[in-house]
């Protein structure tokens, strides 16, 4: 399994940016040949708050797994921005995960360009980034990975979404009903919906927002797959459970296409 590192320009961002890639194409076969070339299932995996690049496969065996599954998975530095839009000079972060990203890896690997070999996935800040982004950009995205996700942010007196995004707090109404927020995302969906995997810790502080998420799901019509377990907001959960996502994914072809019902 080969593991990329590498920092390109990025025209959104308008500043070089750092990426980690999995990428199985020095799988060999039985009589020592490197397998032949295809364009791979990809997962775009996002990194929690504090983080960066290297977390997942320095806090998981998300290597490992993704060797055995024949997955691609392409890992961008977060930066503690949750992977929204936000003002200033060339910080559209939503915009670099779920356009610029997608298209500039597929220029540079053989990803496949099929809705349905595409995902995205993250823990905590990135449970929520990948949340937001899988469903403002569904067309590009086919599954969600949500791990204790910090669906929280939309709960509260509005004060720390404002501030991320640079709103006065008296603009609170029109941040939370707009696509900066994936409850009124998914309320206002339109089109062919994502499969989603949420998921969480009991003795997780965003229990809470992931149960209520969950009712969200279900009241509008998304075929998900919901696990509450037990676990902490911590890296031994996030290991086991980006395995257990992984197992969800379509990744045998004859599971590729579902997108509707509580997806095992």
């Amino acid at each position: 399994m080969a593991l990329i590192q590498f920092t390109y320009v990025s025209n959104v961002l308008l500043r070089s940016v750092p990426v980690q890639v999995i990428l199985p194409a020095d799988k060999l076969t039985p009589e020592g040949a490197y397998m032949p070339v295809k364009k791979y299932k990809t997962l775009y995996l996002l990194n929690g708050l504090w983080g960066s690049h290297v977390d997942w496969v320095s806090g998981t065996r998300i290597q490992r797994w993704a060797e055995e599954r024949d997955l691609a998975v392409v890992m961008p530095a977060g930066e503690n921005s949750f992977y929204v839009d936000r003002p200033g000079f060339h910080t559209e972060y939503g915009k670099w995960i779920g356009q610029e990203l997608v298209q500039i890896t597929r220029r540079m690997f053989p990803l496949s360009d099929r809705r349905e070999d595409t995902f995205i996935g993250g823990l905590s800040m990135g449970g929520f980034g990948a949340m937001r982004n899988g469903l403002k950009y569904a067309d590009t995205f086919s599954r969600i990975i949500s791990l204790s996700p910090a669906l929280h942010l939309f709960e509260g007196d509005g004060e720390q979404v404002c501030g991320l995004l640079g709103k006065p707090l008296e603009k609170w109404e029109e941040v939370k009903n707009s696509d900066v927020n994936p409850r009124w995302l998914a309320e206002h969906f339109v089109g062919e919906k994502p499969g989603i995997y949420l998921s969480c810790g009991k003795q997780d502080d965003l229990f809470p927002s992931s149960q209520l998420f969950h009712e969200v799901l279900t009241r509008a019509g998304f075929g998900h797959h919901y696990v509450a377990d037990e676990g902490k907001h911590d890296w031994d959960y996030w290991d086991r459970h980006i395995r257990l996502a992984l197992d969800w994914l379509p990744l045998d072809e004859s599971k590729a296409g579902l997108n509707s019902g509580n997806i095992k």
